[in-house]
């Protein structure tokens, strides 16, 4: 590890020492300027400003090249504007004319050629000073009807290797938390237990591009900016990443003086939640904080149904009602600066804090039933449990741009840390059908503490070679702590007996990587080609017992293979509205703790799961063909799939084995208990169309479709028992947004409304199906004040109290089909306030120059 470190610094140095000749003539003339020493030189100086205030623009790009080229190859300079807009370039070659480019965001381009005059010409003390003034940038707004409309991110984006959406635009989303955002979401499923598929695999969950100790449910909607989709990820992304990459990119606001935002929300049943944003940007710094509160509520219920087999044939039945109430509170507090030092190098400093509890009681009845399904005895279960968590993030960020612009070299490090505690109290009471007492109940009650520690060191290198060649290249660094203890304990006459599930481990991850990508584009077509090197070692140990378990990738030499990642995309433009692209990945799916873990969970009593110390990695070799379409009044992205995963991590079932209930007597399981575990499936092949469209038929309205369709097969064997399965599956998501504008105030105006249905059929999994979903959800939002300042929403998730997650085994031991529910149908009002003033000051300065001394 200590050896993985230093040579990620070494690199990270190496490749900073690389950049820094390029520019020491640059820093030298920004010296000058700082002290103010007269020095005749060859520059060219000015001030951005805004047309329709006056007022000076921060940060616009301006770029300095010769008068006959506009190529990235021909940059002879390039900076940022300071916070009083000035920019100056020394060092320049002594020539009659330049062409001057200025971008800023939001604002029209500014592209014209500078005619110099040369002092002293022709003589051995030549040089030039132009000052260009002052140099106006007109807002890019359009202007309709005499009603101004400024243009506003789409819900959705859409590229060729990716979709962005936009959080902003997801009413119905408005005062949730990150899982409710990606229920809405095309191509993305969301279970009871808040695990996460893509197109019906496990993706790789980020947050700011790392990893994260955070569950989706503990960040708030309102600090989510975007989430982006990256289907099949090239070699720079994680190579854990078989199902693809979610990325969730949080709000940091950088806009000139203070800005915030403030948000209330309330609703049935038991919902409440707050927010705010803040920021504040002067001179150099950027200061920036957020804070929030989400409490949520709800009573669901879940029912089992189940045929108990011998060989199969049927011997009895088994029936199962619940009745679950949950709560969650959940508090959040992010903070942290942007120091730009310069026009060329930035550091950012952030901090994030996350602590909640949550609570839930259940009342379960069971009915066992002959083979002629008459009741022979019922059993009723009541259980109550509390969860409380600790959560934090601390991140160092630097970023060197180059003069070249694109050329960036950007370095990070992460720290993540966290704790939980656990209580839940059992008891199961069982009665023959005239209601006597059938056996004694049985109480079990257990309690769990764990910690977390996570590290992730990372560099990249980005450099446009040229107009036509790009490189890319980074290191990546990653370690992972974990310990948990947990302890179960069946009360019998009022003394405590320590019981076989007791579980107390601790486990080590840690990855290396190193990826190097190169892409070249000429004319309509153009290609990347990368390569991703991965290590990765996991080490997990059951410390009461000593038994470990684990494993190692490579292994060995001979076993290259297994840790390196290849990916290909080529891309051909068929014209100025159409794109093809084809590409090809290699990744890898490592099983996560819990199921590698041998713990045996009883929440359910009578579907009990556990671990398998034996899972091994999982791969996939995924395939896309993307074809994507612009027209007039939208785009259509349409791909074509296939996912060839060899040893895929799957679920198996089945009913517990005499000596596994003779070790849980004491826990009150069932005789005929399914136990729930994992196991590595020979291959799983999906092939699959996915059609994504973005419809405005006005410019009110948009309509945002997507159906997904997939054959899959899944090739597994265990025990020489075949769990062979396949079929075809398909889902659709509709999202539909209209916006009322009027010319003239009404109570209408700025009034939308936001929905979006989906439906998921039926999926194959080993020994079964997952069965069908179906769910509504409704937002309306109004905005008011002055330049809308101001918003409510009312939204309604699960329309028709419709979303459930169940599934049906059918098997030689039994034949299940249960579902469950966690969420259900609720009602949230929202309100929201933007403010922020450009001209605020937390310091004031006499420094009318700007010289950088703020």
């Amino acid at each position: 590890m200590i050896k993985t470190i230093l040579l990620s610094c070494f690199f990270f140095l190496l490749l900073n020492q690389s950049g820094i000749a390029q520019v020491e003539a640059e820093h030298a003339g920004e010296n000058n300027i700082a002290t103010n020493t007269i020095i005749k030189t060859n520059s060219i100086y000015g001030e951005i400003i805004d047309a329709s205030t006056g007022r000076p623009i921060e940060a616009a790009s301006v770029q300095l090249y010769p008068a006959d080229k506009k190529k990235a190859i021909n940059l002879l300079s390039g900076m940022l504007s300071k916070a009083n807009g000035e920019f100056r370039f020394q060092n320049l070659p002594l020539q009659n004319t330049f062409r001057l480019v200025v971008t800023a965001l939001g604002y029209k381009d500014q592209d014209k050629i500078i005619y110099i005059d040369v002092v002293n010409a022709n003589t051995d003390s030549s040089y030039f000073e132009k000052n260009l003034g002052k140099i106006s940038m007109d807002n890019n707004v359009k202007k309709m009807d005499e009603v101004v409309v400024t243009s506003s991110k789409p819900a959705m984006e859409m590229g060729v290797d990716r979709k962005i959406f936009n959080v902003d635009q997801m009413a119905v989303a408005s005062g949730g938390s990150g899982i409710d955002i990606l229920r809405n979401i095309p191509s993305v499923t969301v279970d009871i237990d808040g695990n996460v598929e893509l197109r019906n695999s496990a993706p790789q969950i980020f947050i700011d591009g790392r990893p994260t100790v955070l569950t989706l449910d503990q960040v708030p909607a309102e600090n989510i900016e975007k989430i982006e989709l990256i289907t099949n990820p090239s070699a720079k992304f994680d190579a854990a990443s078989a199902g693809g990459i979610i990325n969730i990119v949080l709000k940091k606001n950088k806009r000139i003086g203070f800005n915030g935002v403030v948000g209330i929300s309330a609703g049935t049943p038991g919902l409440f939640g707050s927010n705010i944003n803040l920021n504040q940007r002067q001179g150099k710094f950027n200061l920036f904080v957020s804070a929030g509160h989400n409490q949520v509520g709800g009573k669901a219920n879940g029912r089992t149904l189940r045929e108990n087999r011998d060989s199969g044939i049927t011997t009895n039945y088994f029936n199962q009602y619940t009745i679950t109430n949950r709560n969650r509170n959940n508090n959040s507090i992010r903070f942290g600066t942007d120091f730009f030092i310069n026009n060329h190098h930035s550091i950012t400093v952030s901090q994030s804090y996350v602590g909640g509890n949550s609570g839930s009681n259940e009342s379960q009845h069971q009915d066992f039933l002959a083979i002629d399904k008459t009741l022979q005895r019922y059993g009723e279960r009541r259980s109550d449990g509390n969860y409380k968590y600790k959560r934090s993030s601390s991140r160092l960020s630097y970023k060197y741009s180059f003069p070249k612009q694109g050329q960036e070299l950007t370095a990070d490090i992460t720290y993540n840390r966290g704790s939980q505690s656990s209580y839940s109290n059992i008891i199961n009471s069982y009665f023959y059908p005239d209601g006597s007492v059938y056996q004694l109940p049985s109480n079990v009650h257990n309690d769990g503490y764990s910690k977390q520690k996570q590290l992730t060191i990372q560099a990249d290198y980005d450099n446009p070679v040229s107009d036509k060649i790009k490189i890319e290249a980074g290191i990546r660094v990653y370690r992972n702590e974990f310990t948990s203890y947990y302890n179960a304990y069946a009360r019998d006459s009022g003394i405590d007996v320590k019981l076989p599930l007791s579980n107390n481990y601790r486990y080590i991850e840690n990855i290396s990587a190193g990826y190097f990508t190169f892409s070249y584009k000429r004319a309509s077509f153009s290609y990347q080609l990368g390569l991703r090197a991965e290590y990765s070692d996991f080490k997990g140990e059951l410390i009461d017992s000593a038994y470990k378990f684990g494993y190692q990738y490579p292994a060995n030499w001979k076993n290259i293979w297994n840790a390196l990642f290849p990916s290909i995309f080529i891309t051909k433009k068929l014209g100025e509205e159409d794109d093809l692209q084809f590409n090809y990945s290699r990744r890898i799916r490592r099983p996560r703790f819990w199921q590698l873990n041998p713990y045996i969970d009883i929440y359910n009593p009578t579907n009990i799961r556990q671990g398998n110390p034996q899972l091994q990695p999982e791969y996939a070799n995924s395939f896309e063909l993307n074809y994507n379409h612009k027209f007039k009044k939208g785009n259509l992205l349409a791909v074509l799939y296939y996912r060839n995963n060899p040893r895929d991590i799957t679920q198996y079932s089945d009913t517990i084995t005499a000596v596994q209930y003779q070790q849980l007597n004491n826990a009150a399981i069932e005789p005929n208990a399914i136990l729930n575990t994992y196991i590595n499936a020979n291959t799983t092949n999906r092939y699959g169309a996915e059609f994504t469209m973005k419809y405005k038929p006005g410019n009110d309205f948009e309509l945002t479709p997507t159906i997904n369709m997939q054959y899959r097969t899944v090739n597994a064997k265990l025990n020489k028992v075949d769990l062979t399965n396949k079929g075809f599956n398909w889902s659709t998501k509709i999202m539909g947004n209209y916006k009322f504008r009027a010319n003239r105030p009404t109570w209408y105006n700025n009034l939308s409304i936001q929905t979006i249905a989906v439906y998921e059929s039926p999926v194959v999994i080993p020994q079964g199906k997952r069965l069908e979903q179906f769910v509504v959800n409704m937002a309306i939002k109004k905005e008011f004040l002055k330049k809308k300042k101001a918003a409510i929403t009312f939204a309604v998730n699960d329309v028709f109290n419709s979303n459930r997650w169940g599934a049906i085994y059918d098997t030689e031991q039994f034949y299940q089909d249960a579902y469950r529910r966690w969420n259900v149908r609720n009602f949230r009002l929202s309100f929201s306030y933007k403010f922020g003033d450009p001209n605020f000051t937390l310091i004031k300065s006499s420094n009318k120059r700007g010289d950088d001394k703020d």
